[in-house]
């Protein structure tokens, strides 16, 4: 059985700090579950103009993290409510 591709649910993004929401689903004693995590990362086109991705941030990409998990925090526990 083939296991299928986890797609993002939401991506929030300012410049090049994307935080990207995942949901992810898990079988334990029989039982399927959902959950959604989050992941952050820095875009960045590299010296031969090739795009790369980097969980660390620099000083000026703080704010813009800051942002982009605030949105997908938001996203989270308001979907969750209906």
């Amino acid at each position: 059985m083939e296991k299928e591709k986890n797609m993002p649910e939401k991506r929030f993004s300012t410049g090049g700090i994307v935080a990207t929401v995942w949901k992810n689903n898990q079988t334990t004693n029989g039982k399927e579950y959902e959950y959604k995590t989050v992941s952050l990362q820095r875009r960045y086109a590299d010296k031969d103009g090739k795009w790369q991705s980097s969980s660390s941030m620099r000083l000026n990409d703080l704010p813009k993290a800051a942002l982009v998990l605030e949105e997908a925090y938001k996203y989270l526990v308001l979907s969750d409510q209906t």
